[in-house]
Parts: structure tokens; sequence; C-alpha cells
């Protein structure tokens, strides 16, 4: 028998479990019976911590929420280094967290099917507005100082690096395997930063 933990340790250890079988499995098919064989307590133990599988998830999605978005603030105030190699970094450190956290994209991608608005999308769409802004920041610095094109559409930018993210992410998905996406993602971004610099050598060709 495990021994007895506070609460908020087992409930890591819950939302551990559960991302841990997201990763392999639908989210929605993850019973807390499987939660509770994984950590080892009993199903009824479950509910001494979460009041529902939905409370499960709920603290997945905020877990993820925060360690994904403190990881890429990390990355993007690193000291002397421009916008546009902040935006790289970004976009690396995404797919690292993808690929030790798989369960996490499945998770996210489950809850954005659904055409009602629940909780959990609610929570998805917070996390989501929280990436754009940076996103959205790290680009119009990056245009300020001139490191892309001054006609650059900042919001299609953005809408194209987090489509460049999904791609990756879902590609692995159906393939199921993570193996290649850090190296297909760094030729993804080479390819996005060219589309960034194209118009601004195009322009200044022109003026010649």
């Amino acid at each position: 028998m495990r021994p007895k933990l506070k609460t908020e340790d087992r409930q890591a250890e819950l939302v551990a479990a559960a991302l841990l079988l997201a990763a392999t499995k639908s989210p929605s098919e993850i019973t807390t019976g499987d939660l509770a064989n994984v950590i080892g307590i009993t199903q009824g133990g479950v509910f001494k911590h979460f009041d529902s599988k939905e409370a499960i998830w709920l603290a997945a999605i905020e877990w993820a929420h925060q360690d994904l978005m403190k990881k890429l603030m990390l990355e993007a105030k690193v000291r002397n280094q421009t916008a546009f190699k902040s935006l790289r970094a970004v976009f690396m450190a995404h797919i690292s967290f993808v690929q030790q956290y798989p369960g996490v994209p499945r998770l996210i991608v489950q809850e954005l099917q659904h055409p009602e608005q629940t909780l959990l999308k609610e929570r998805v769409q917070l996390l989501m507005a929280d990436y754009r802004q940076l996103i959205s920041g790290l680009l119009a610095q990056a245009r300020k100082d001139a490191e892309i094109s001054p006609e650059a559409d900042l919001q299609a930018a953005v809408v194209l690096f987090i489509g460049a993210i999904q791609g990756l992410v879902m590609q692995s998905l159906i393939t199921g395997s993570l193996e290649k996406i850090k190296q297909q993602a760094k030729t993804v971004f080479s390819i996005y930063e060219a589309g960034l610099l194209a118009s601004s050598v195009k322009k200044a060709g022109t003026s010649k």
C-alpha cells in the first residue's frame, strides 16, 4: 500500500498520470480507474482529491498553461538576444515541451473540437490568448527593430507561427512519432523566417 500524501501532492500525481496516459490514448477514453492504477491507489481514492474526471483535466490544463508559458517567457527574455532570435527560441522551446509532454496537445486538440463552450475549452482558450500575446509582442518588437519587413502583417504572422506549431504536432500525432519533430521544426521555422524577410528584401531591391 502506498503511503498517504498531502492532497496537493496526490493531485499533482494524478495530473501527471493523466497527461502520461493521454500521450498514447484519447483523453476521453481515460477512466479514473486508469489513473488510479498508474499511481497505485483505489478508484475511490481518486475522488478524495478531485470531484470529477473533468476537474483532473482542468488541473492538467492549468498546469500546462503555467509550465509552458513559464518556459517560453524564460526563452523570450534572454539578455542580449534580439526579438526575432527570441521568437525562434520560443518556437523550439514549444516543440521541446510537446516532446516532453505529448499528452498536452492531445488534450488541447480534443477540447477545441467541441462545438459547445465548456470550462475546459475556456481554459484552453485562455492559454492560447496568453500565447498569442507573447508571439505578437515579439513580432512587433522585431519589426520595430527592423529585423523583419516593416510591411509584415503581424496578425497573419502570429496565425502562421501558431499554425506551424500545430501542423508539426498534428503530423506527429498522425504518424505516432515525435522522433523527427525537432529537426522538422528547425526547417519549418527557417521557411517562416524567410517569408518575413522576403518582402523587406524585395522592397530594398525595388527602391534602388
